[in-house]
């Protein structure tokens, strides 16, 4: 495949070579989607600025070559169509869940899908268009737990820049114990401080906010958070290292 090449503030984008066995499927992301494809096969590039994103080669209003360049008045290269001008803009995704507690005790999910399959998580997932934050934590909770919940406060907001994405949890109630896996889950359970599986949960921005939970409830102040997940790059071949935890 022939390199990018430079033309003045331009970067030519280039198709990427065809992969037979990842034929018609879309790409990864994390967590919650229901078509995914392999890490190991998202093949990072050193001029790609937008890692955890599929590279935009035609644009969409009329087919024309994509390239990144500064457009007059903006500060960051962003794809540009060479041929009528117009701008993909690609932002960060806000993937939205909820730590739900019912008698002490933390409704976790166990992965059935990659990245981190067969790891724990609270329940969470990429925020819909036309919803609101509080609907997708709620649908997302009842589509990887079938669970029921009463959302409290927003509790944790958590920037991963490395993934271009934002994690939000809510504190909620579980309504009832009439819960069970959904499609994307192998397992759910309640566990108490001292059951959590800690070396195995899936996300580090998880892990965050139930040790921010736990240290709050021991001081009987539930307080908002806000942090972020500051990482390296991830490796080649490895584009989920941003927010895994060790």
């Amino acid at each position: 495949m022939p390199e990018r090449v430079f033309q003045g503030m331009d970067i030519i984008v280039p198709r990427p070579d065809p992969d037979p066995s990842i034929s018609g499927r879309r790409v990864g992301e994390f967590p919650g989607n229901k078509a995914r494809r392999s890490a190991s096969r998202m093949r990072p590039r050193p001029l790609e600025l937008f890692a955890m994103d599929p590279i935009i080669n035609y644009c969409c209003a009329c087919g024309g070559a994509i390239v990144l360049r500064v457009p007059p008045g903006d500060s960051l290269p962003r794809h540009v169509c060479a041929a009528c001008g117009a701008i993909h803009y690609r932002n960060p995704r806000m993937v939205v869940g909820a730590l739900a507690e019912w008698e002490g005790r933390i409704l976790l999910c166990r992965r059935a899908i990659e990245p981190r399959l067969g790891r724990w998580t609270l329940p969470a997932g990429f925020m819909e268009n036309g919803e609101t934050v509080a609907q997708a934590a709620a649908r997302e909770t009842l589509e990887e737990a079938n669970a029921r919940l009463e959302l409290h406060d927003m509790y944790t907001v958590i920037s991963v820049p490395q993934a271009n994405q934002v994690h939000m949890f809510y504190r909620a109630r579980l309504l009832d114990l009439d819960f069970f896996p959904g499609e994307e889950t192998l397992e759910t359970a309640l566990f108490s401080e001292h059951e959590i599986p800690w070396e195995e949960i899936a996300f580090r921005t998880v892990t965050q906010t139930l040790r921010h939970f736990f240290e709050d409830r021991s001081q009987g102040d539930f307080r908002f958070h806000a942090g972020e997940i500051p990482l390296p790059s991830p490796a080649p071949g490895d584009i989920d290292a941003a927010i895994k935890s060790p």
